[in-house]
């Protein structure tokens, strides 16, 4: 696929349920809106791991937000030689980075993964209310920042989320391929429709009880798709709900961290 082929999904039923978005999704062949024509508006991030970086990063507040709205570093507390595997994670609907990291932290720490867990500028990220906005600029600060100041392999960069967090993440990887070699996503719920830049590759888990994004409204209509077009995917099913169970991401860490 061409970095300017573009997927797009469509919404065939789409709703809030207890803060989260319930969607349908189905890939067909058309392009994205005209007014979509900044690269901020198409979800695109312009920041880039650097070079020669000596590592000077500690775990604590980001430090860049506004209004109570800021995110969360979590370092590996082993030493880890070289540039280090880094996990960009988007939480749900209505939460934070700070709760994300009770989730995926302690999997994050054994994997040797460092991981930038930002805030949305509002309860949940900007897309689901129908196009890109505040978060990107936000999201490239979060990443120069972390950039500067973080030895990073770029083989091993991540971005990942949690049910409306994973949707984003779907989106952003896909429009980010360039910049993001993997992609994870927990419990997504839709993607949106972005132009496609590179060639990440998925690890996407589901519960076969979620009651909040149901699996088979969910991944395995996204998942297909995506391998359909190509795309190498690690889909884990659980019995389970909406949630990352540990095992889970202690399986989807281990994929970030295989150099």
């Amino acid at each position: 696929m061409t970095p300017d082929s573009v997927i797009r999904i469509t919404r065939r039923r789409f709703g809030l349920t207890t803060g989260y978005a319930l969607a349908s999704v189905a890939f067909g062949e058309a392009c994205l809106v005209a007014t979509q024509t900044s690269p901020e508006s198409e979800g695109r991030l312009t920041a880039r791991p650097g070079k020669g970086i000596v590592t000077s990063l500690s775990s604590g507040p980001l430090g860049l937000g506004s209004g109570g709205r800021d995110g969360i570093i979590q370092m590996p507390t082993a030493r880890v030689e070289g540039p280090m595997p880094l996990l960009v994670f988007l939480h749900g609907a209505t939460q934070n980075g700070e709760g994300m990291l009770r989730r995926i932290g302690p999997a994050a720490d054994q994997a040797g993964v460092a991981v930038l867990a930002p805030d949305s500028r509002d309860t949940t990220w900007d897309a689901i209310r129908g196009g890109f906005g505040a978060d990107i600029p936000f999201l490239n600060r979060a990443l120069d920042h972390v950039f500067g100041r973080l030895a990073v392999d770029p083989a091993r960069l991540t971005i990942g989320g949690f049910s409306d967090g994973a949707s984003y993440a779907l989106s952003l990887g896909l429009a980010n391929g360039d910049l993001f070699p993997r992609v994870a996503a927990f419990s997504p719920g839709f993607v949106f429709p972005v132009t496609v830049h590179g060639r990440p590759r998925f690890f996407i888990s589901h519960g076969t009880s979620d009651q909040v994004l149901p699996i088979d409204q969910c991944s395995r209509v996204i998942v297909p798709q995506l391998r359909a077009r190509g795309y190498d995917v690690t889909f884990r099913e659980f019995a389970g709900r909406h949630e990352v169970p540990p095992d889970v991401a202690s399986e989807g860490l281990r994929w970030m961290a295989a150099v």
